[in-house]
């Protein structure tokens, strides 16, 4: 069933121990502050702000904001600026980033589609266009499906930064 953005929204107010999200693109569309990553500019000090002041906020309530990011080397432009201005940005808020990287071995999630799965109760498939731009968020009937994929993604993932260290991923 396809969700408003509110009520998707309330979900990241709502949960009360865990988010976990699965991302699967190489490319989630342009932004501003993309367009200014590629331009070599500085990040700016307010970029995700509300983003990390939430992570905060949860973290500090001791609840866990946590995702797997499935990609292949080499980089995307768009992996680079998120892996740099947004994960090590979001790092210091609290949020906990691991990478399944898929380049020289298959992809044990292959047509699972990005979600957030909420305190193992809510699960949220998320669709998105051909440029990676956001679509719809549908929640699931199911979530047991939807945690059997977080585990798997566990499983096979490591660390952001170990990861980036063992590739020597610089940004």
């Amino acid at each position: 069933m396809t969700i408003s953005r509110d009520t998707f929204g309330a979900l990241f107010e709502g949960f009360q121990y865990e988010a976990f999200r699965l991302a699967t693109l190489a490319d989630y569309g342009t932004s501003d502050a993309h367009q200014a990553f590629l331009a070599g500019e500085p990040k700016p000090t307010t970029h995700n702000t509300a983003w990390r002041a939430k992570v905060q906020r949860h973290t500090a309530a001791g609840h866990r904001i946590y995702r797997v990011h499935i990609l292949a080397r080499p980089l995307t432009p768009y992996l680079h600026f998120e892996l740099s201005w947004g994960y090590r940005t979001n790092t210091t808020a609290g949020e906990e980033f691991f990478i399944l990287d898929i380049t020289e071995k298959p992809n044990p999630l292959e047509g699972v589609p990005d979600f957030w799965l909420f305190d193992e109760s809510t699960a949220v498939s998320l669709a998105y266009g051909t440029t990676g731009s956001f679509l719809r968020a549908e929640q699931q009937p199911e979530p047991h499906t939807w945690i059997h994929h977080r585990d798997t993604a566990l499983h096979h993932a490591e660390p952001f930064t170990d990861w980036q260290q063992r590739h020597r991923i610089r940004f």
